[in-house]
């Protein structure tokens, strides 16, 4: 079993938190009750102690988190691959000052782990690319990161 490392993220992962950044969430489906994995971009931490995200306000993420809270995120950065578990709560159905209709999850932090297995260390961090007209999507992640970091 994986050492808990914090119960709070640390100053270099609250720093790669800081702009959007690719992590996968672990929830539970709330028809089936098995695991479920989806992957996201659009999220921030506020605080060492909450990371925000944005999804699709259709999204399954959403009930699945209303059945059960507890959550999953997957972060590979800093050299190493961690998995900080919390509760996540809706914060808002529907972002303010977004043209999409996306919902805001908070996760409050409850352990953060370094799960990368022995001996190891990542080399190279995921990156990813958005396929559609770049300019679009430039003025679309601004907009959202900007509802992120400012919600209240």
């Amino acid at each position: 079993m994986a050492e808990t490392v914090s119960q709070t993220l640390s100053e270099e992962l609250f720093a790669l938190l800081q702009q959007e950044r690719f992590v996968t969430l672990g929830t539970i489906d709330h028809e089936s009750g098995a695991p479920s994995l989806s992957s996201l971009s659009w999220t921030f931490a506020p605080t060492p102690q909450l990371i925000r995200f944005a999804v699709d306000n259709r999204s399954r993420i959403l009930a699945n988190i209303a059945k059960e809270p507890q959550v999953v995120l997957h972060l590979i950065g800093a050299g190493s691959s961690y998995a900080i578990n919390g509760r996540a709560t809706i914060k808002t159905e529907r972002m303010e000052n977004v043209p999409l209709k996306l919902a805001m999850v908070e996760v409050a932090i409850e352990a953060v782990r370094d799960v990368m297995f022995y001996g190891s260390r990542i080399s190279v961090e995921p990156q990813y690319e958005k396929t559609y007209d770049k300019k679009a999507a430039s003025k679309l992640d601004n907009q959202v990161m900007t509802a992120l970091k400012n919600a209240t």
